[in-house]
């Protein structure tokens, strides 16, 4: 029988994609799991998800006929989230713009290799109050990303959170550290218009581009999901995701 969430990508489950699935194990979510390099299966989707989470999966994995599938069924109700990397969106080896999957997302995808690999500070900054970023201290301890992919905003989307780049750098032997804005870019939209919620998120949840996200907070969360290494990540981290996947899932209600 098909668990109620579907995750694709992200490597495998003992490297990368360890982080969301403990993520996902630790809210005491079931999932099934496929790798980076495994094609998806007509009886993959056969039967309709809560949630399809699609993370450095490339778009050559899904024939355009089981994304069309995949399409009728988040016009249904269930979910869809992209998670950024070099695999998703357009990345390096990505491809997913012009697909059926990619039409349904809240953003344009470029053509061209969108990946934003950064050396200096970008921060997450909150734009809009929703379920997903509610009680997180954005303002007060804004965590940071090492790097994302670079997408437009469809009309009619909400963009929660943006990706604010900086130079940083020390003036005259000064040891206050100078920041000076660079550029502002989305880095998590979503759509409620179809019956089944849409989110894209423009980072990793992953190293390398998770960056410090994933040891934000005070306090240390260990999880394991079954097959997965075991993680130890920060608590402010691990709650943005279970929002985020819990309100694009409908698992809210």
């Amino acid at each position: 029988m098909s668990k109620p969430l579907l995750f694709l990508g992200d490597t495998t489950l003992d490297s990368a994609a360890s982080y969301l699935a403990g993520a996902l194990s630790n809210a005491g979510w079931d999932f099934d799991y496929l790798p980076s390099d495994t094609d998806l299966q007509p009886n993959d989707i056969a039967t309709a998800r809560k949630l399809v989470i699609i993370s450095d999966y490339p778009a050559e994995r899904i024939e355009s006929s089981l994304q069309e599938k995949i399409v009728e069924q988040v016009q249904q109700g269930t979910g869809l989230l992209m998670i950024g990397g070099w695999e998703s969106y357009q990345g390096l080896g990505g491809n997913w713009a012009g697909t059926p999957i990619a039409n349904l997302l809240p953003v344009v995808i470029s053509e061209v290799d969108d990946r934003q690999n950064c050396d200096q500070p970008v921060f997450v900054r909150c734009e809009t109050e929703h379920p997903i970023s509610d009680d997180l201290p954005w303002n007060k301890r804004p965590p940071i990303i090492g790097g994302y992919n670079q997408v437009k905003v469809k009309e009619g989307a909400t963009v929660l959170l943006q990706a604010e780049r900086y130079n940083a750098s020390f003036e005259d032997n000064k040891a206050e550290c100078e920041l000076v804005r660079e550029s502002s870019d989305p880095l998590l939209v979503i759509d409620d218009s179809q019956a089944g919620r849409t989110a894209a998120l423009m980072t990793d949840l992953a190293p390398h581009w998770v960056g410090p996200l994933v040891d934000w907070g005070s306090e240390r969360v260990s999880a394991h999901a079954a097959g997965a290494e075991e993680i130890e990540v920060g608590n402010l981290y691990i709650k943005f995701i279970q929002q985020l996947i819990a309100w694009v899932g409908w698992l809210d209600r």
